[in-house]
């Protein structure tokens, strides 16, 4: 008998007792009930964009592993003290009484009458880990400062607020990064680390009760205000759209530690911060609101193993707003068609949190989330505990061959700065090889920074792993020659405007077997791993746990391919230190007026690589016996599919601002992933400069062939002054593809 309002067509129709439930793909309607009164109709809560995939709750199963997760997160030390958290709060409070005493300061000497100067005001807003309540024993605090429109970035925060911390005894560390995509000042507040950025507001007068999330905070600021504000904003809102907040921030607390523990933890180098992993954490919650922390991080992996980049991760429909400031829109912005793996803030302006993520870098993700998701497989089916999912990744075993990175600097100080300014630019490096090798040679930039204590002045080293792209076999004695990029990359690193003497830059080849010593404080370098998993540490968590997977199996042999890179690096010609100081006082005259001395200084060095080896994927998984769990993956598979097609096919009613009407397709249907093409690179900016260069020199020893070694000095530099010439930098927002 069919109820009254009741469609069969597309439903499927389920009675336990006296109820009848209807599964309209993921949403659930119950008619009837157990006392026999009035049939009710409650559909699903829906979250974010699209309904859930589950609304199911935990299991007794899932109870106790959740017991056991937040367990082990608490044995990790993920969790800080309350003498710290009081710290913190002190030190925030010490801040925020130094920009008030900072803007008053300012008030004064731009002529303000002392009723306006009594008024100036500053406040100190946070975001990012420590809003969102999951930030653990020594995290960085992120914070804003948001001033009034007379106090700017340029001079009043980089110059006049720097040396006003810099005279602090409290103030360590204090590091400037003026060029960043979001310009920051980053130092150590007794002993806490702080990340400060500014943002200067249309108003004469800051209130302390100031709301970040209104809208009008926006009025009249430039781009980069924009984007410093829109931390805040967004934290804020990612709490007000998840189904509960004290499940995501475990969960939260749980991913942000396993990609840590896996490599995959640095917006900066081309991975994703922990905006983008809260994110993403988000969205798994909307999708499952009714799942506890040990569900919600095993649907994390299955749901992403299976998502379809470039479709765009969102919490919300993305809004345009009068202001008009640009929003992430493929339809209108061709630069957005270029990002790999879109995650769409959910404040406006909506941007692209994860835009630095090359080819290479959402490989190795997409490689770690298919490893944790047959960890957490098994930790279903009872075959493994949690510290399996969290085994440190074994980098320095993974690859034959890399690229050493190393930094020095005058002292500690200027190293500080220098590494920033380094780090900030790897990714430029990947995406160097990636578009000189048309993809064919991949980059895993590492996100650590290693000190050799054994050199005579303060050095750090970052390492690239090296691999040809899988799945194609090379012609023999083919070579990748990377020479002009590696070049290329360090004639843009060396144009820093605040360079001093004695900071300097090397790039080499070293294969695996020669890996620096410093590498392994315990003395030995571990045995041979497979690439893409860690296989060992998998079987060793399964044979812990009693139990045998098969994985003897998986032990495929690398099949080595034959072919060799040439890297060559040349001296590039450096620009003239500009100190930091207010930009009128560095003009083009005083400039030219150091460009006396033109002396030239340069090194050669050649490494041939040995050839490059690749895993082949392991073809073969063992098959589960939980039916359970096998039902579950199916169910996840097509709701994934869904979610994933919903985000294909966006209509103008649900995203008005990626209307699939006006992007190029197939009738009313449109891929994202058509639209990628590609990535295009950007520049950026640069001033003139002149640079000395300090003696350092060292000795690598590279092998050739396996058979004779090569002696290459690389780090051989004599002192010199050089004077480069340099054009204007394109305006913000121009992409150059090459």
């Amino acid at each position: 008998m069919q109820l009254a309002g009741e469609k069969k067509e597309g439903n499927s129709w389920h009675r336990f007792g006296r109820l009848r439930v209807c599964f309209r793909g993921a949403e659930m309607v119950v008619s009837g009930s157990p006392n026999g009164s009035q049939p009710t109709s409650q559909p699903a809560k829906k979250y974010g964009i699209t309904k859930p995939i589950s609304v199911a709750g935990p299991t007794e199963a899932d109870l106790q592993r959740n017991i056991e997760l937040e367990k082990f997160l608490i044995d990790s030390g993920l969790y800080e003290s309350k003498e710290e958290g009081a710290r913190r709060e002190e030190v925030l409070g010490r801040i925020d009484q130094v920009v008030k005493g900072w803007v008053k300061l300012l008030t004064r000497q731009r002529g303000y009458t002392d009723q306006m100067v009594e008024d100036a005001n500053a406040v100190i807003i946070t975001f990012g880990s420590y809003r969102l309540g999951v930030h653990g024993p020594g995290a960085d605090i992120d914070t804003l400062c948001v001033g009034p429109s007379y106090v700017n970035r340029e001079e009043d925060f980089f110059i006049v607020l720097h040396n006003i911390l810099s005279e602090m005894e409290e103030v360590t560390e204090l590091q400037p990064v003026p060029d960043a995509h979001v310009p920051v000042m980053k130092f150590k507040f007794q002993g806490i680390s702080i990340d400060l950025l500014y943002a200067s507001i249309s108003l004469l007068v800051v209130p302390e009760d100031l709301d970040i999330a209104n809208g009008s905070v926006l009025y009249d600021v430039d781009e980069q205000t924009v984007r410093s504000l829109n931390g805040c904003r967004v934290a804020d809102q990612i709490l007000k759209l998840v189904p509960n907040v004290e499940h995501f921030r475990t969960t939260l607390r749980c991913l942000k530690f396993w990609a840590k523990r896996r490599g995959v933890y640095s917006n900066v180098t081309g991975f994703l911060g922990g905006v983008n992993w809260a994110l993403l954490v988000a969205r798994v919650c909307q999708l499952y609101p009714s799942a506890i922390p040990s569900m919600l991080v095993s649907r994390f992996f299955r749901v992403y193993t299976q998502w379809r980049w470039p479709n765009p991760v969102m919490l919300c429909s993305i809004e345009e707003n009068e202001l008009g400031f640009p929003v992430w829109d493929p339809r209108r912005n061709p630069r957005d068609r270029f990002h790999h793996m879109p995650i769409i803030t959910p404040a406006y302006p909506c941007m692209n949190s994860s835009y630095n993520v090359s080819i290479s870098t959402l490989r190795v993700m997409m490689e770690q989330f298919n490893h944790a998701n047959r960890i957490t497989e098994d930790i279903e089916l009872n075959k493994a505990q949690w510290s399996c999912l969290f085994e440190p990744y074994r980098f320095f075993e993974a690859y034959k061959n890399y690229l050493q990175v190393d930094i020095i600097a005058a002292d500690a100080v200027d190293l500080l700065t220098w590494k920033g300014w380094v780090e900030s630019r790897l990714r430029q490096l990947t995406l160097k090889i990636e578009r000189d090798t048309n993809g064919m040679l991949q980059c895993h930039p590492y996100p650590h920074e290693y000190a050799d204590t054994s050199k005579p002045c303060p050095n750090f080293a970052f390492f690239l792993g090296l691999q040809r792209k899988e799945g194609v076999r090379g012609q023999e004695g083919q070579q990748f020659d990377i020479r002009g990029t590696v070049d290329e990359f360090r004639q843009e690193i060396n144009m820093y405007m605040f360079w001093k003497p004695g900071m300097d830059i090397y790039v080499s080849h070293v294969r695996r077997k020669q890996l620096p010593a410093f590498l392994f404080p315990d003395g030995h370098k571990r045995s041979r791993m497979l690439r893409h998993v860690s296989l060992d540490a998998e079987k060793s968590c399964e044979e812990a746990s009693g139990f045998q997977s098969g994985s003897a199996e998986k032990n495929a042999k690398r099949k080595a391919d034959s072919e060799t890179m040439d890297l060559k690096s040349t001296r590039p010609e450096k620009q003239a230190f500009i100190s930091p100081q207010p930009p009128e006082s560095a003009s083009p005259e005083s400039c030219a007026s150091r460009s006396g001395i033109t002396s030239h200084t340069s090194f050669n060095d050649r490494v041939i690589v040995e050839s490059l080896t690749m895993v082949d994927r392991d073809s073969s998984s063992e098959m589960r016996s939980s039916g359970h769990l096998d039902s579950e993956k199916c169910t996840l598979a097509n709701d994934v599919e869904m979610v994933n097609t919903m985000h294909e096919s966006i209509n103008l009613e649900e995203q008005a601002s990626v209307s699939e009407h006006s992007l190029p397709g197939v009738g009313n249907k449109v891929k994202l992933l058509d639209l990628v093409e590609k990535p295009y690179y950007q520049m950026e900016s640069v001033a003139s400069c002149a640079v000395a260069c300090s003696e350092f020199k060292g000795t690598n020893q590279i092998g050739l062939n396996g058979e004779d070694l090569l002696f290459v000095d690389t780090m051989s530099v004599k002192a010199g002054i050089m004077n480069v010439c340099t054009n204007q930098a394109p305006a913000h927002g121009t992409s150059i593809a090459r």
